[in-house]
């Protein structure tokens, strides 16, 4: 029997699949508009673990590190295919592998619901 996901997990991927075409976010901003602005590894464990029948609803390709670049986790493979998908979402890299943030970064939803996470942090609305 499988172990359930954390409810964390869920809550990334229902932002993540916010995310729009052509636009990036990072790790950490991901983790900020969760109310969790330490969690960036977090939502790296989140995107890793994406189940199988949720790549299709989820653009785990458009979640990057802080500095616009893509995340090595020893896959060179899957580095190559996050870097293909964004690019034919029309989204560029410069020559050190970078992307403008400035250009493509989504700003987040116009609200987003503050997750509880059981530490007394009570669920309120927020503008993002």
């Amino acid at each position: 029997m499988a172990e359930p996901r954390p409810r964390f997990y869920s809550h990334v991927y229902r932002l993540v699949a916010q995310v729009p075409r052509g636009k990036v976010v990072t790790y950490g901003q991901v983790a900020a508009l969760l109310g969790a602005p330490r969690a960036a590894r977090a939502v790296g464990m989140a995107l890793r673990y994406l189940p199988r029948e949720l790549s299709q609803q989820v653009p785990w390709q458009r979640v990057l590190n802080s500095s616009g670049g893509i995340s090595i986790r020893g896959d060179v493979i899957r580095v190559e295919e996050q870097r293909w998908l964004l690019e034919n979402e029309g989204v560029s890299f410069d020559r050190s592998g970078k992307v403008n943030l400035k250009k493509y970064l989504w700003q987040g939803p116009k609200r987003v619901k503050m997750a509880k996470w059981g530490n007394g942090i009570r669920d309120k609305w927020i503008n993002g």
